[in-house]
Formats: C-alpha cells, structure tokens, sequence
C-alpha cells in the first residue's frame, strides 16, 4: 500500500502523522511511504531522518492526496484537505465530526472512507487512541490555566498551590476520566485544592482510593456542580461522549456566580465543548473573557507539545495503521471489531451513530461497509 503523511495546517499544530520510526515499520513491512518535506520539523524530525527511514519526500501535500491509498495525519483535514480526498482513498486521522457539520459534509462528498482515532475501542470499552492525548491534554489543563490565572492573563492573581500562610487555589476538575483524572494528578501535585465531580460511583471510588486526602471527590448532580463551578478559582471541564457532542454542563448562567478573574478550561471543545460560553480558540490566541471568567479552549492543545505527543499517539496509531496497510481496510475492520468502530463515514454514508444522530444525518451500520 502506499501510505502518504501531510504537514498539518491547523493553527499552531506541530505534530506529524507518522513518525521516522513508524516510517521504518511501514517501510520494512513492504509499504511505501510518501511523507511531505518538512512535515516533521515541529518534532525535530528532519527530512533526511525519514529518506533514512525508508520514506520518500514529497514536495507538495497536493501530490501526497492524488498518490497515497491512506493518508495518516493527526487533525481533521482542513477545507482544502478535503478538497483533495477523492473515493476509496483511507483518512486515518482525529475526526471529531459531530460538532462540525461542515467537515463532515466535506469527507461524505468525497466517497473517501474515513477511520477517526478518536472512536476505536479496546477490549475494556476505553478509547486507546484517544488516551495519550487525553493524558496530555489533562496535564496541560492545569498549566494552561496556571497561566491563565496569572493577573497578566487576565486571572485573578492566584498561585495554584499557595505558600505558607496563604490558602491554595480551588480547582474543580468536571470528569473522573483520562483527562479529568491527569488534570487532577496535576493540580494535586502542585498543591491545589482539588475537588473532582463525576456522575459514576465505581469512578468516583477509584478516585478515592488513588488520591485519599491529596484531592477530593463529589458526585456530579446540577446542586453540587454549581457549588463547585462557584467557588472554584480554576475549572477543567473534562467530560467525553465518544463520538458525540459534548454535554453543556456549565451554564452562562452558573458563569455569572463565579468569580471575576476565575479560568475556564475546555478541554472536551474538540466535541464542542461543555460550557455553554465555549468556542474554540487556537495557540496563538488561546483566551477571551466573559463575564469577567477567563475561557481557554485551544482546540488541539497537545500540539504544543509536539513531539510528547506525537510519539505518544503513534506508539497507538501505528498497529493499525500496519493491519490497515497489510490486510486493506475492509478485512482489518472484518478482524478487529474495535477498529471497525473507527469507520466514521464510507462511500457518502455516515457509520458512526453517534455523529448521525447529533447532525441528524442518515446511519449506516459499519457492518453494511465491510460485508
């Protein structure tokens, strides 16, 4: 198969689909790989690392989508991306199609057959090639809003963990799960007051266990919630419906009984975000004030940190991307039913229930496609 990788052209994004190690995997298996000058610079990988890995540089991203069968990249392909997928060709990427009904018209008229980490499933039910970057993104929160909260920024003034004689800020952290739980690690470890709120008690009583007193947990019902969004000096909203549009938990209302100076961050704004006064940001403008609360929703924080990232994401991304590029797409999705949850759009249809519920688009199975 030929496996082509795209600089990425989202605002501020440094991570590159493969790495020159993946190169060398897909390589040694028989594969060529078309990977575009430059798209490794923001990880430090030079293009002469993947010619000496086996890859051959393009010059354009233009040649890469009329040559490849499957594309791999880390973001969902921006406007004139899309323009370039044509029919049967494979998008291997993050997708988050239900809050962007544009791309997800774009990738239905292209006939390409779209596979979006962030739905494949593993054995116990999680999301494997979502997890890293929810690991990244949960510890960046709480650096991004210790930022945030710096009086320069916009915030309050207050130092997260305190000094002697003086209380550590409040931080409310809104999911028990991968994000919420390294956001929380996070803010612990600095010596905030951390209160974490989830609607599950199995979730909420490994929470216990882990952290005993270092932080503290509430279930999330709407009183509760508003308590906590009210005094909390930093809030990390981290809740995830796979595949759907994230749930509006904090209200511009609930904003109001903040306090001035106090940060928002939206950590679930790939999904849409869950505060009602979310919109996505970027890098290179991350924040805007409402109601005197500083918001911080950059849509691909983990780009920041590029290269973590992105050999965290491919140490998952690649064992698919080699069954993919072995077996054909169809019979890796006939074999592995977790990657067949993957299928978000095929040949103009919409595969993925979740997207075509919140969209309200027709569905179809992902079964129809590989039968």
């Amino acid at each position: 198969m030929i496996v082509g990788t795209v600089k990425e052209i989202k605002n501020h994004e440094y991570r590159v689909g493969l790495t020159p190690e993946s190169v060398h995997e897909l390589t040694a298996h028989g594969h060529r790989v078309l990977v575009e000058s430059g798209a490794g610079e923001g990880i430090g990988a030079h293009d002469a690392l993947y010619e000496k890995a086996g890859a051959e540089i393009v010059a354009t991203a233009a040649e890469i989508f009329a040559t490849a069968d499957m594309i791999v990249k880390v973001k969902e392909p921006q406007a004139v991306e899309r323009a370039m997928l044509r029919s049967g060709q494979i998008l291997y990427t993050y997708l988050h199609l239900a809050p962007d009904p544009e791309q997800t018209r774009d990738l239905i008229a292209s006939g390409a057959t779209c596979i979006a980490y962030e739905t494949v499933t593993d054995a116990s039910g999680g999301l494997p090639l979502l997890k890293p970057m929810s690991q990244v993104a949960g510890r960046m929160a709480i650096q991004a809003g210790a930022t945030a909260l710096e009086k320069a920024h916009g915030g309050r003034g207050v130092l997260l963990g305190g000094v002697p004689g003086v209380l550590p800020a409040k931080v409310a952290v809104i999911g028990g799960g991968v994000v919420g739980f390294n956001a929380a690690q996070m803010a612990a470890g600095l010596g905030a007051d951390v209160t974490i709120l989830d609607r599950s008690p199995e979730v909420l009583e490994k929470l216990g266990m882990y952290f005993e007193a270092r932080a503290k947990t509430r279930f999330s019902n709407r009183a509760n919630l508003a308590e906590c969004v009210a005094e909390a000096d930093l809030v990390i909203g981290a809740v995830l419906i796979p595949g759907a549009a994230a749930p509006k938990l904090v209200s511009a209302e609930m904003l109001k009984t903040m306090k001035k100076g106090a940060v928002l961050v939206d950590v679930a704004i790939d999904q849409g975000g869950c505060f009602e006064t979310s919109h996505a940001t970027t890098h290179a403008d991350p924040t805007y004030i409402v109601d005197g609360v500083v918001h911080y929703c950059v849509a691909n924080m983990p780009g920041a940190v590029a290269r973590t990232s992105t050999y965290a994401l491919n140490n998952v991304t690649l064992p698919h991307a080699l069954r993919i590029a072995e077996l054909g797409w169809k019979e890796a999705l006939r074999r592995d039913p977790h990657l067949r949850e993957g299928l978000n759009v095929w040949d103009g249809k919409v595969t993925y229930r979740a997207v075509a519920d919140d969209l309200g688009l027709p569905y179809s199975p992902a079964e129809e496609a590989i039968a």
